[in-house]
């Protein structure tokens, strides 16, 4: 997948790629669940039968994350399913040809939706525009289905919209679905998902406290806001390749003065360095919520505790 790196790059890639049609969908895809998977499956259907390429436009950070490291509001960002990266990858594997990334900033914030269309949507060979049912664009939100819909009609574009998806007579949402593993009812975010929850990450320097306790670590990176996941979990990874057991915690370490979010896990009979490398981490069974024990050893003796039980639950 070809990746246009911010709209500055949007008419350099028109002027390296003129007669490049494009059948194109708007969002932010955070998690690529069932939902905007029905987007991208029209999207590719009327591409085929158009013959055109398929492009994503999509924005990063998400805007309630802009709004709130801004203090424009009291509402705290939700929590990421997936970091940027991860959702390239997704979309890679879905088959798109081409993503547009569109760094959600003051001035995407205050574009209005006409701005939007001219400079945006305009400056690409767009044959066909596909949105889901509930999509608003432009500044306070105002653009609609119904003035692309016009816009369409003046520009030959055809324009259309997927129906939400439903699931047990309820919307698949990147919301519903990070209510479900809060409350670590994996079965159902992996059903909306339409695949295992799995976060993957770069393996990166910690403060090695495990090793002073002989339970060594993988520390994560993750974005500034924290998972969708809270406290000590029974995981399976994969690293190159190979599948391992383990356990995981995401928490700030309250024993040990900790303050900003990791994800730390253990994996099982394994003693290799791995730092810089990535890992594959699918979340099973939550153990227990973290909390600040009195000493060190009082945390280690509750961390074998919790391996045995890891052990167990995923024989």
């Amino acid at each position: 997948m070809y990746l246009i790196r911010g709209q500055n790059n949007i008419s350099l890639f028109k002027k390296r790629h003129p007669d490049t049609l494009m059948s194109a969908t708007i969002g932010n895809f955070d998690g690529l669940h069932l939902g905007h998977q029905a987007i991208l499956d029209n999207l590719k259907k009327e591409a085929n039968e158009l013959g055109t390429s398929t492009l994503v436009f999509f924005t990063e950070p998400h805007a309630a994350e802009y709004f709130s490291a801004k203090g424009l509001t009291d509402i705290k960002s939700p929590p990421r399913l997936c970091p940027w990266r991860e959702k390239f990858r997704l979309l890679n594997n879905y088959g798109i040809d081409y993503a547009c990334f569109l760094k959600f900033n003051s001035s995407l914030k205050s574009m209005t939706p006409e701005a939007f269309i001219k400079d945006i949507l305009e400056e690409m060979n767009i044959k066909s525009l596909i949105v889901g049912d509930d999509f608003r664009f432009g500044a306070q939100r105002v653009g609609d289905f119904n003035l692309l819909k016009e816009w369409g009609h003046k520009t030959n574009v055809i324009v259309s919209n997927t129906e939400t998806v439903l699931y047990e007579e309820e919307r698949v949402s990147s919301t519903r679905i990070r209510k479900a593993l809060l409350e670590s009812n994996f079965k159902l975010a992996n059903i909306l998902l339409g695949r295992p929850y799995i976060y993957s990450g770069k393996v990166v320097y910690g403060n090695q406290l495990g090793r002073t306790i002989n339970i060594p670590t993988a520390n994560l990176w993750i974005p500034k806001q924290k998972l969708s996941i809270s406290g000590v979990y029974a995981v399976n990874c994969v690293f190159q390749g190979k599948k391992y057991k383990g356990i995981s915690n995401m928490g700030v370490r309250p024993t040990v003065g900790g303050e900003q979010p990791v994800l730390e896990v253990h994996l099982f009979n394994f003693s290799q360095e791995i730092y810089g490398q990535r890992l594959d981490v699918e979340f099973k069974f939550k153990i227990r919520d973290e909390k600040k024990f009195e000493s060190l050893d009082f945390l280690k003796e509750q961390i074998q505790k919790d391996i045995s039980l890891a052990k167990k639950l995923l024989q």
